[in-house]
């Protein structure tokens, strides 16, 4: 929902810039970071901000081939290396921030903080850089669910209650598809899904230099 109402107010606004933020709650300590840095192996932009890669390779025309520029947030982002549980180390970004330029004249952002809280959103921000929307996932009319959901499985990751709608959502077109075989309504697809993890690889050694 979140994407579908920024996607909209940007197409309003000539020469806007939208930015996706991603945010977890893991605790901002070594040790919190390192277990997430070794159960995460395969890095962040493979795991925790794949999700927004494929927003930007679905609606922004983001690829390998058409990336012409990556610039990383130095401001924001780190990168650290951390030991694990099991005693090995591990390096991986606990918050980065990137605007991606393609060679069709597009530009977005993404931004992804493994400790920045339970709340993800996006802005939309002028062409002057000043924010003009924002819109968060979960919304006022989702709030009460999520904290159902955070009182009966106390738990749980908290994203997981955060994306809850979006799953039942994905599912009930997924499921729709297999009955009907009509496509699956903003459903990324296999070869969606390997552009983004293709662009993920493609990334982080770029991001990880410019952050050295």
């Amino acid at each position: 929902k979140y994407v579908r109402k920024t996607r909209e107010f940007a197409e309003t606004l000539p020469g806007s810039h939208v930015t996706f933020v991603s945010n977890n709650a893991y605790e901002n300590t070594p040790e919190s970071l390192g277990e997430c840095f070794e159960r995460n192996a395969e890095g962040m932009l493979k795991n925790m901000a794949i999700h927004e890669l494929a927003l930007l390779v679905s609606f922004y025309d983001v690829s390998v081939d058409n990336i012409e520029s990556v610039v990383a947030d130095k401001e924001f982002s780190s990168l650290q290396t951390l030991p694990g549980p099991s005693g090995k180390e591990f390096t991986d970004f606990d918050k980065i921030k990137f605007t991606i330029k393609t060679k069709t004249g597009k530009e977005v952002s993404v931004a992804a903080d493994r400790c920045g809280g339970t709340d993800s959103y996006a802005t939309v921000s002028d062409s002057d850089g000043k924010e003009v929307f924002r819109y968060y996932m979960p919304d006022e009319e989702d709030r009460k669910m999520v904290e159902e959901l955070t009182s009966k499985y106390p738990t749980a990751m908290p994203y997981f209650f955060t994306q809850h709608p979006d799953y039942i959502t994905v599912k009930e077109r997924v499921a729709k598809h297999t009955v009907d075989g009509a496509p699956a309504e903003g459903v990324a697809t296999i070869g969606i899904a390997v552009d983004t993890l293709k662009v993920a690889e493609y990334l982080t050694p770029i991001l990880q230099e410019q952050l050295k």
